[in-house]
């Protein structure tokens, strides 16, 4: 049954584009991210990361970005290579700059580098409502949590180290829960229309779902199409505001279909000379951008 209506077309198509790459065969997958090249030299490859495919293995993922590297570094090399290493991680949903290593030795120093926090990274997102202020840091530490619901299930969630009194209003530190990690986040608004803004954000950290969880639960703000944050105690698609759904011609039954709207758009690594790494927007953020009218001159 094909919908008649070509945004929902448009959104099963993209749904069923992304699990399509799950079961493509390895080679077609290295293809894919061999296409997706934006730079290289002797020590990196810095590919476009597409979305819906996952960076690591597990329960039910036939492919995934590490199995491929050995193929993809025989495409890039022709023949015999090295195959290629890991050197940080994006979540399944995420696209964008993502870095791989010719080497070990290459791979480590680049890990390095992202773990003593020396590379810039820069994303772009879709986001709900317009965060007040317009540019700030959302510095609150965070943790993973088990949600009580009908279906229990495991969250990041905030925990801030402060709280109001109920007694006389006053702000009062909290003992830092031992498993929460610290998480600094810096975002700017560049453009809003439709009950919606288009972020710049600076993760200064790198804590899981970090972006995510400081967009929803730190500035109200939620990422479009991220189903999994935009409530705490249910698993339910994101309630779309009636302006959004107008501009993106989409009704509220099937906003379930809307894909995450999270780009690595832009990295900076401090290899000897600094090497500045852009990926421009995939097609479907380019999309909604127009569609809702959010006007950026992209670099």
């Amino acid at each position: 049954q094909i919908p008649k209506d070509p945004v929902q077309q448009q959104l099963r198509e993209f749904a069923a584009l992304s699990q399509q790459l799950q079961r493509v065969h390895p080679n077609v997958l290295a293809k894919i991210l061999k296409q997706g090249t934006v730079y290289q030299n002797e020590e990196i490859v810095v590919i476009n990361k597409p979305y819906g495919v996952p960076v690591h293995g597990g329960p039910g993922v036939k492919n995934c970005i590490a199995d491929v590297l050995p193929i993809l570094a025989k495409m890039l090399e022709n023949m015999r290579a090295e195959p290629l290493h890991l050197c940080h991680r994006l979540d399944k949903e995420t696209t964008g700059v993502m870095v791989l290593a010719r080497s070990k030795e290459a791979a480590e120093k680049i890990r390095l580098l992202f773990k003593t926090r020396q590379v810039e990274k820069f994303y772009w997102a879709i986001v709900l409502g317009d965060p007040d202020p317009a540019e700030g840091i959302v510095e609150i530490p965070i943790m993973e949590k088990e949600v009580q619901s009908h279906q229990s299930h495991y969250k990041m969630t905030l925990a801030p180290s402060y709280r109001l009194c109920p007694e006389d209003g006053k702000v009062v530190r909290i003992r830092r829960n031992r498993n929460a990690e610290s998480a600094v986040t810096r975002y700017r608004r560049l453009a809003g229309a439709s009950a919606c803004s288009l972020l710049e954000l600076q993760p200064i950290t790198g804590v899981k779902h970090q972006i995510r969880v400081h967009l929803a639960y730190g500035l109200g703000c939620p990422i479009l199409g991220d189903h999994k944050y935009s409530h705490w105690s249910k698993l339910a698609p994101q309630k779309l505001p009636e302006l959004t759904l107008r501009r993106l011609k989409l009704e509220q039954s099937k906003a379930r279909h809307l894909p995450l709207h999270l780009h690595a758009h832009r990295l900076c690594l401090p290899l000897g000379q600094p090497i500045e790494l852009v990926c421009k927007l995939p097609l479907f953020f380019q999309k909604t951008l127009r569609k809702l009218e959010l006007d950026i001159a992209e670099d």
